[in-house]
């Protein structure tokens, strides 16, 4: 990478850092209980929500929850659950119609990051409505206070309830782009755990490895703060604690505890921001449509392990706060041991170690979409090159190319 690119990327990055406690985060709200949302509605003279979500959810039973309490209220809703993983332009757009010709007041994000992802969107929509939906990619171009959202996470992993991001494919195109900006975090966040009882294990795998994923990447990167530093390493502590018992029992508690991870994990990295794991996901997402905590989990040993020196006394404080083991060795047989804990937890979880479906041709492509969206907002502990990062892409595939 050209030094004086380097140099730029970093300034930028540290006078982002020195902005953050200046610019105007907000924690959503935690609503304990789905059927609160009636008095936060009552509360804000909302009654007429458009609720986003998907298929799954509504066959699932789930929204059941939500549509009583709002029936027995005699609340109005519509209804929009056309969301997909990896949602697209199109879908925000129509979702945005139907909003409006409803005369909604109020957004409620019902699922995983893709529901949530496509409500914040829909709300960028409605209040810049001469922009195209593709003109909003990056930070700062919404503006704009959107409508009042409500988020309620039914994975244990996105984060999106916390945070300022929407991710979206481009329907013609299919690149994956984030939209990041401070009036799309929710103003709630519903905790529920009774949510995720029915929740494929799998799901727990991929959603809590994504929730895990965005700990690390907040808690390595060169923009952390001693706020986010700490809601990292919780979140870290909280999943390596709980993510088997509710991956192998869907108990209560663990599945609470989850959440609270993923909420925790949430406000750390929309502060501190992410880096190349997240980046290389989103472009074999919009590329292959590969679930994005499913990508996460596969590329943050290969991510981590590339790192190498640059993050060992880093992963070396993770290593002591979630206590692997004797304290008193090396930052480097303490970040050896962190990766192998890591491998054995994905191994229980039955993660793949390689996404075999890349197609060399389309490597340059994703290699360039990977460093437009890293390089230079993400504060990584190294910086790459289109190089380097094509070989991630030969790793990940599961071969080696020099």
């Amino acid at each position: 990478m050209n030094i004086f690119y380097k140099i730029y990327a970093r300034i930028f990055q540290t006078v982002f850092k020195l902005a953050i406690p200046l610019l105007p985060y907000k924690n959503p709200e935690i609503i304990s209980k789905i059927e609160d949302i009636v008095k936060v509605l009552k509360s804000n003279n909302k009654n007429n929500s458009l609720i986003v979500t998907d298929k799954g959810i509504i066959n699932a039973g789930l929204l059941n929850y939500l549509i009583n309490a709002l029936d027995n209220n005699k609340i109005s809703y519509s209804l929009y659950s056309e969301v997909v993983s990896n949602p697209t332009s199109n879908i925000v757009y129509e979702g945005s119609k139907i909003y409006k010709n409803n005369n909604c007041d109020s957004l409620i994000a019902f699922g995983g990051g893709s529901s949530m992802d496509t409500a914040k969107a829909i709300g960028a929509v409605l209040v810049k409505p001469k922009k195209k939906l593709s003109d909003l990619e990056g930070i700062l171009h919404v503006g704009k206070k959107i409508p009042l959202l409500i988020a309620i996470p039914t994975t244990c992993g996105t984060g999106s309830e916390t945070t300022l991001a929407a991710v979206i494919t481009d329907s013609e195109t299919r690149h994956k782009y984030a939209i990041n900006d401070f009036p799309l975090i929710p103003s709630y966040a519903v905790l529920d755990g009774k949510l995720l009882l029915n929740l494929p294990s799998h799901l727990i795998a991929t959603t809590g490895l994504d929730a895990l994923t965005h700990a690390i990447e907040a808690f390595i990167g060169r923009s952390a703060t001693k706020a986010t530093k700490a809601d990292s390493l919780d979140a870290i502590k909280l999943i390596f604690e709980n993510i088997l018992d509710a991956y192998n029992n869907h108990t209560q508690e663990s599945l609470n505890n989850m959440l609270l991870a993923s909420y925790k994990a949430g406000r750390a990295f929309t502060k501190s921001y992410v880096g190349y794991v997240h980046a290389i996901a989103h472009s074999l997402g919009g590329k292959y449509n590969i679930p994005h905590g499913y990508a996460n989990a596969v590329i943050l040993p290969y991510v981590l392990k590339e790192y190498d020196k640059a993050i060992y006394k880093k992963i070396a404080i993770i290593y002591d706060f979630i206590n692997l083991g004797d304290k008193n060795i090396s930052n480097e047989e303490k970040f050896k041991i962190f990766l192998n804990k890591l491998l054995e937890l994905e191994e229980k979880l039955s993660i793949d170690r390689t996404i075999n479906c890349i197609n060399d041709t389309d490597i340059d492509e994703m290699v360039a979409y990977a460093l437009k969206e890293a390089n230079p907002l993400y504060p990584v502990p190294v910086l790459w090159d289109k190089n380097k990062m094509k070989k991630m892409y030969y790793i990940i595939q599961g071969e080696t190319h020099e």
